[in-house]
């Protein structure tokens, strides 16, 4: 079965090693990079392109640009943004230069927000939610799409050179909106260089890996330009409370946003798909299968920051010492613990005032 690798939707990916050859990146290895964070030593990042530029970034202080934006159409946001901001937090503090865009135009191209709308849920809510998760607001340069020339202008320029053809070859459709939204992505990922050519990286999803790609050929075309080549590195999924591959808002009882309240925590996490066996004597007999559990996957991508801790609880549960109660009720006060934290910080980050490019 092929799967459409699609920004716009949540297609299953069964196959990462698979994918790594299919779009042409590399493994991630955590050992060119200093001081690697969770995601990166527990092999959540599984892939990225042109990493070793950005470690001699690092290593010999070289400028460079780390960058991610936000898609202002929702009230909350998923732990995936969470993982993409911790990946922005590590390379703000080893020197890039951060940027964070409000995609206000692709909001309203491909999702029906309007402009003004866009901005005022990017202000009240998705900023600030971004601060509280760890991005310093004094080392970051923020902007929305729409007040950007800049990147409106590179955009005009990619779409020139980018036929319907190789579009639908990337994205396996054409649609105008979709066109103008990716244009204009690439303008956000090359408007750094504009000021000063130096290489940069984002972090992302798989899912958006179209976007760098398209990015990658049109400055390959460019040449004129001396655009550095994106670099990036890819994170996996965290997968649905019920097994699925990929937690989704399609299915909001499988799914834990940002913020959530204590009682849906415990309500979806109590019902989550665990590694236990079927009953209690078979389960101390034979022990757990953490691999199949999801509040494990839980703890492992963004609960349990110490590895010694995280590697106790794996083989307690492995032994079948650990039973799948205790392991969710391990998930929940984790996770209870994470979601106070991040609201504490999210109503400070609201009185903080931003500066935004081009204002």
């Amino acid at each position: 079965m092929t799967v459409l690798i699609d920004p716009w939707g949540s297609s299953l990916i069964e196959d990462y090693e698979k994918l790594l050859k299919d779009f042409g990146l590399d493994s991630f290895n955590s050992d060119k990079l200093p001081k690697p964070n969770r995601l990166m030593r527990r092999n959540i990042n599984f892939a990225s392109q042109d990493l070793d530029i950005i470690a001699d970034c690092i290593k010999n202080k070289k400028p460079y640009y780390a960058l991610t934006g936000i898609m202002p159409t929702a009230d909350k946001i998923h732990l995936g943004n969470k993982m993409i901001i911790e990946n922005m937090k590590y390379f703000q503090e080893h020197g890039a230069k951060t940027f964070i865009l409000v995609a206000d135009l692709e909001a309203a191209a491909t999702r029906g927000i309007t402009i003004e709308e866009a901005r005022k849920r990017a202000l009240e809510f998705h900023i600030p939610a971004y601060i509280a998760l760890g991005l310093d607001p004094k080392k970051t340069t923020f902007y929305f799409q729409s007040k950007n020339f800049d990147v409106i202008k590179i955009a005009y320029e990619a779409a020139r050179k980018i036929t319907a053809n190789e579009f639908r070859a990337v994205y396996g459709h054409v649609e105008p909106s979709r066109i103008m939204s990716a244009v204009t992505q690439i303008g956000d990922m090359i408007f750094p260089q504009l000021k000063e050519r130096m290489p940069g990286i984002i972090p992302v999803g798989l899912d958006q890996a179209p976007h760098l790609r398209l990015c990658r050929d049109y400055i390959r075309r460019s040449k004129d330009k001396k655009y550095f080549l994106i670099s990036s590195i890819y994170n996996k999924f965290t997968p649905s409370l019920d097994g699925d591959f990929k937690m989704s808002k399609s299915k909001p009882e499988s799914a834990i946003e940002l913020p959530e309240s204590d009682e849906i925590i415990k309500r979806r996490m109590m019902r989550a798909v665990t590694g236990g066996r079927k009953t209690l004597e078979e389960h101390r007999k034979l022990g757990g299968e953490p691999e199949k559990c999801m509040i494990f996957e839980l703890l492992k991508q963004h609960l349990v920051e110490d590895d010694k801790k995280l590697d106790k609880i794996y083989k307690e549960y492995k032994s079948g010492k650990l039973t799948s109660m205790e392991i969710k009720q391990i998930g929940i006060e984790n996770m209870l613990k994470f979601m106070h934290d991040f609201e504490k910080k999210l109503v400070k980050a609201r009185k903080l005032k931003f500066k935004f490019y081009s204002e």
